[in-house]
């Protein structure tokens, strides 16, 4: 069956439909993943956009579902070059199509992912849709398209309750609770906390700062989402109060932007974002470069950092945007990448040990 992405500047690509065959208004963004297909689409931070891979044949290794980040998937649609329906891999559970199909999730294969991609970095992201509707009207659709926005869509991948994640017992993290506030997380961040021995209870993003601190956690943290961090402004107020206090917290991707804007800080949106397992992150402390895994869309402006708040910490090797901030006599610090994510493998997995150093320097062993 034929299938069209039409982008808000006009442009219409015609290819097959995959997945459900369903018509969908999202932002279309594009991650240069060459692998990881099946973590991309159940990151909650793809909520509200449709995902061009950027490598040109996905689904090759199937679907394990031990694999998933989250509860289910995410995007709103999926656009790939070729779709391979024939996967090759002892632990793939079904194809690529069939998981599609299972998440409700339409798409659309057989276009020039090179040439959408090129588009998206020239002109920005932008909206689009997909459609299997041969009778598409222009003139009816680029309206809708320019008009839409993901709105508050940190709301809609939060956890609906509290829930723990039992630790591992091993002694450097043994006893240590941490209080993991779900703005869209990942999976493997409280697997992180969990096998260096912590006690994680995973709290719902509406969650008040109050019942975090009563539960007495010996470190806080932010996790990754989706949107545009300026819209969860409960959040962020709720976000200062734990600054306020004295325990220590550690953030990741949103969690990074929300605990700047709670500081006094400021956000701004990048052309067309970073998203990938391959960006080059630089710890302005060692010198040293990580690969990182990325997603996201907005950055802290460092212009607008005070440094009597926060400092910069980590930079983008590519571009030079924020990828990190230090706390200013505060056991604070946030990072724009994913340290949960293995992409180096194992790069920058070295900041959760840091996470566990800050809380024993605090005295928070129970």
């Amino acid at each position: 069956m034929k299938a069209f992405l039409i982008l808000e500047d006009g442009t219409v690509f015609q290819g097959t439909h995959i997945g459900v065959e369903k018509e969908v208004i999202s932002e279309i963004v594009f991650n240069t993943s060459m692998a990881g297909y099946l973590e991309v689409l159940t990151d909650p931070s793809y909520a509200g956009q449709a995902v061009c891979m950027t490598y040109p044949l996905i689904g090759n290794y199937g679907v394990c579902l031990a694999d998933m980040e989250s509860r289910q998937a995410w995007p709103d649609g999926f656009i790939v070059r070729e779709l391979s329906r024939i996967p090759s891999n002892f632990r793939s559970e079904m194809s690529i199509q069939e998981f599609l199909e299972q998440q409700n999730i339409p798409g659309i294969a057989g276009i020039d992912t090179r040439m959408l991609t090129k588009i998206l970095r020239e002109k920005g992201t932008m909206n689009g849709m997909i459609t299997t509707n041969e009778s598409y009207d222009l003139d009816e659709i680029i309206p809708k398209l320019k008009a839409y926005t993901t709105g508050k869509v940190v709301e809609k991948v939060t956890c609906p309750e509290a829930y723990e994640v039992k630790g591992k017992k091993e002694p450097n993290g043994a006893g240590k609770k941490v209080a993991l506030l779900d703005l869209g997380a990942k999976n493997n961040i409280a697997r992180s906390l969990a096998m260096r021995g912590c006690d994680v209870t995973v709290y719902p993003a509406q969650t008040k700062a109050e019942e975090i601190l009563k539960a007495s956690p010996d470190g806080i943290m932010l996790s990754n989402g989706p949107g545009d961090p300026k819209e969860c402004t409960e959040v962020i107020r709720e976000i200062k109060k734990l600054y306020d206090s004295d325990v220590p917290i550690f953030a990741i991707c949103l969690g990074h932007q929300l605990m700047a804007l709670a500081t006094g800080a400021d956000t701004y949106k990048l052309k067309y974002g970073h998203r990938g397992g391959n960006h080059p992150v630089k710890d302005l402390e060692t010198g040293k470069v990580y690969i990182s895994s990325q997603n996201h869309g907005y950055v802290v402006d460092m212009d607008k950092l005070d440094p009597k708040v926060a400092t910069p910490a980590f930079i983008n090797v590519n571009d030079g945007t924020n990828e990190g901030l230090a706390y200013t006599g505060k056991n604070i610090f946030t990072v724009q990448f994913h340290p949960e994510a293995c992409p180096g493998p194992q790069d920058s997995s070295y900041l959760f040990d840091r996470f566990l150093t800050m809380m024993d320097e605090k005295g928070g062993n129970n």
